[in-house]
C-alpha cells in the first residue's frame, strides 16, 4: 500500500504539472479602458483624494478598515504607511482616457505555496463604479493571477455589504460562505463573506469579460446590451 493512500477514504486529486507561481510584480497592468499601475503618493493621491470626495455621504468608506480621512494630509499619511508594502500590493485604477486615478484594489494574502492570491481593499469612486473603466481593471487583476499560475483567486468582504457581495458574482466569483467573527473592524464585529474563482473556471471567466467589454456590447449612448452577470452567473457554483 502506498504510504500516500488511505483505504476507504476519499482524499483530494492529485496536482499534476503544477509549480508554485512567483509573487506579483509590482508592474502596469494595460487595458483598453483601464490601466492599473502600483500606487504611487506623488503621482495618484491628488486625483485618489479628489474622487473619492465626490462621494459627499463617504458610505463608500463604510465597509473599509480604515477612511473616512480628514484631509488630504491625514489621506497622504495613510497611503505612505500602509499602502506601499508587498502584501498588500496596492495599485491604482486609471481611467485610460483622462489618465486620471479614480479608485484603488491591491493583491493581498498572496500564498504561492498555495496558489492562492486575494483581490482586496477595493474602492471605487463614484466616478469609477459601474464603468467599463472598472470592470476592465478586475479583468486585468483576474486575468494576470491566473497567468501567472495561481489556482484560487479570491474575494472576501464585510458580510453587511450587500453592494461588494452583488460585485462579487458579477465579476465571476463563487460563493463559499461566511466566518462568523472573523475580526473586529473599527471597533464592531465582521462576519466576512468568501467569494473565489478557481483556475479551471478562468477561460470561461475570460470569455465572459472580453465579451462584456467588447465594443459591440455597447450603443451608440454608451448603454450595455448584455449585462456581465448575465455572462458570468452559468459559471458560478454558488450564489449565496
Amino acid at each position: 500500500m502506498s504510504k500516500d493512500t488511505v483505504p476507504d477514504l476519499p482524499i483530494g486529486v492529485a496536482v499534476m504539472d503544477w509549480k508554485a507561481p512567483p509573487i506579483p510584480l509590482a508592474a502596469p497592468l494595460q487595458g483598453d479602458y483601464a490601466r492599473v499601475e502600483p500606487l504611487d503618493v506623488a503621482t495618484h493621491s491628488d486625483s485618489l483624494f479628489a474622487a473619492f470626495a465626490e462621494d459627499g455621504t463617504e458610505q463608500g468608506w463604510t465597509y473599509m478598515g480604515y477612511g473616512p480621512f480628514a484631509d488630504k494630509a491625514q489621506f497622504d499619511e495613510w497611503l505612505v504607511g500602509s499602502c506601499l508594502g508587498a502584501d498588500p500590493m496596492f495599485f491604482s485604477i486609471l481611467e485610460q482616457s483622462s489618465d486620471t486615478a479614480l479608485g484603488m484594489a491591491s493583491f493581498m494574502n498572496i500564498n504561492p505555496a498555495g496558489g492562492s492570491i486575494e483581490v482586496g481593499n477595493i474602492h471605487f469612486s463614484p466616478s469609477l463604479r459601474k464603468t467599463r473603466v472598472a470592470t476592465d481593471a478586475m479583468y486585468l487583476m483576474m486575468r494576470y493571477a491566473f497567468e501567472m499560475g495561481y489556482r484560487r483567486y479570491e474575494w472576501k468582504c464585510n458580510a453587511f455589504n450587500a453592494a461588494s457581495r452583488a460585485a462579487a458574482l458579477r465579476f465571476g466569483f463563487s460563493y463559499e460562505g461566511v466566518f462568523r467573527q472573523h475580526m473586529v473592524v473599527k471597533g464592531r464585529n465582521r462576519d466576512t463573506a468568501w467569494y473565489a474563482c478557481v483556475d479551471h473556471e478562468w477561460p470561461a471567466l475570460r470569455v465572459a469579460y472580453e465579451t462584456w467589454l467588447a465594443p459591440a456590447n455597447f450603443d451608440g449612448d454608451g448603454d450595455q446590451r448584455i449585462t456581465l452577470a448575465s455572462l458570468t452567473a452559468p459559471l458560478l457554483i454558488a450564489t449565496g
